[in-house]
């Protein structure tokens, strides 16, 4: 096994186990409050959604890693130049009067 492929079942046991301890537990919590049986019925909860978050935070991870990696990029990008006020247009010819807020 690669140390990548290693990695990213490492990252998707923890990452499956924290969230579904997380959320198992609220969503018990939310429906039936803090009852006797509370944990008999959140350790049930929790079996049955792990393998499910597991299965899905190895199928989606490395797409949302890409997508978060794109919004990112996205919003680190410097905004376009305005094309009547730039240095580049003002070297020209007089440019009609710029309306951007720079």
């Amino acid at each position: 096994m690669s140390d990548a492929l290693r990695l990213r079942c490492v990252f998707a046991f923890l990452m499956s186990l924290v969230m579904t301890l997380l959320m198992s537990a609220w969503v018990t919590w939310l429906n039936i409050g803090l009852q006797a049986d509370f944990l008999p019925r959140w350790r049930h909860a929790f079996f049955a959604a792990w393998p499910v978050a597991f299965c899905a935070v190895m199928l989606f991870a490395p797409r949302v890693q890409l997508m978060s990696r794109s919004i990112v990029a996205r919003l680190a990008r410097p905004a376009p130049a305005c094309p009547v006020c730039s240095p580049a247009a003002s070297a020209g010819a007089q440019a009609a009067p710029c309306s951007c807020a720079s």
